[in-house]
């Protein structure tokens, strides 16, 4: 089984939070994570673990519907975890008494329905994250930016995986090298500067931020076309170029404009009050 992405996605029903990873453009969830939901109960793991004994004695073949995935944890790590697709799941929730039983298996239905859709018509999910953006207080031009942005780097990564570079740490080792030759500095530098965690670095950049890692990447792309990079070796060189072309266009700016595109600033300087309305209405529509 091959895994389209490595992130683990978090869904919201009814206020708590369902890991769930994509694979082969199909949603795994978290059992563990749904049984706490419908059992309400206090050690989940242990629910499930003795729900697994009583679905395997009723014939449910645990080992055939069930994969473990490594979702990210409350500590930041990632740990093999029980999953199962959308019908598995709708075998599960039939022996877990649970006045939520029927909404959980309708907002199921939909989560899954979305993704068909998305993948028949991705305009859909860049409208939902478009939304997303909006209700969490960017501007219309900032969100057109970074949509821009995501598929450069969506385009980029593919032409990697064309190209023999295996995804994870080769992955991460290649937008270091565009990072450090565009700003100056690593992803981990860049986010240290700007305060930032687990934060997604690019949703607090400002827009000549985003304008120059786009340009960055882009580049990259061209040249990894053009001269027909192969293997991580030559991918790293072209990495390399692609984000000293931007670090020049950078350098260049910076002394027109007299002062650094990097910036401290960043999302997480807006008034808390203002963050926590945003928020809201974000769960709002994640639990539609």
């Amino acid at each position: 089984m091959n895994e389209e992405k490595n992130e683990t996605h978090i869904a919201i029903f009814k206020g708590k939070t369902i890991r769930r990873k994509l694979v082969d453009n199909k949603w795994f969830f978290s059992v563990v994570d749904i049984v706490g939901v419908l059992s309400e109960s206090t050690i989940p793991k242990r629910y499930w673990s003795d729900l697994k004994i009583k679905l395997k004695e009723e014939g449910f073949e645990s080992y055939d519907k069930i994969v473990q995935l490594k979702l990210k944890s409350g500590d930041g790590k990632e740990y093999e975890t029980d999953c199962a697709d959308t019908e598995g799941i709708f075998r599960i929730i039939q022996s877990i008494p649970s006045k939520k039983a029927e909404p959980f298996k309708r907002w199921l239905a939909k989560v899954g329905y979305e993704r068909i859709q998305e993948i028949e018509n991705p305009e859909l999910a860049q409208e939902r994250m478009k939304k997303l953006y909006e209700l969490k207080g960017y501007s219309k031009d900032w969100i057109d930016k970074r949509l821009r942005g995501i598929a450069i780097r969506q385009n980029l990564t593919d032409e990697w995986k064309n190209r023999d570079v295996k995804e994870e740490i080769e992955y991460a080792i290649l937008t270091n090298e565009i990072s450090k030759a565009t700003f100056g500095k690593t992803v981990e530098e860049y986010k240290k500067i700007k305060k930032l965690d687990k934060e997604n670095l690019r949703d607090h950049m400002d827009d000549l931020e985003l304008i120059f890692g786009m340009l960055g990447e882009k580049v990259t792309t061209e040249i990894t076309i053009t001269k027909n990079t192969q293997g991580f070796d030559e991918c790293s060189v072209a990495a390399r170029q692609g984000g000293e072309v931007a670090g020049n266009a950078r350098k260049e700016a910076e002394e027109k404009i007299g002062r650094p595109v990097v910036s401290e600033e960043n999302y997480l300087s807006l008034d808390e009050n203002i963050k926590k309305k945003k928020k809201k209405k974000v769960l709002e529509i994640k639990n539609r």
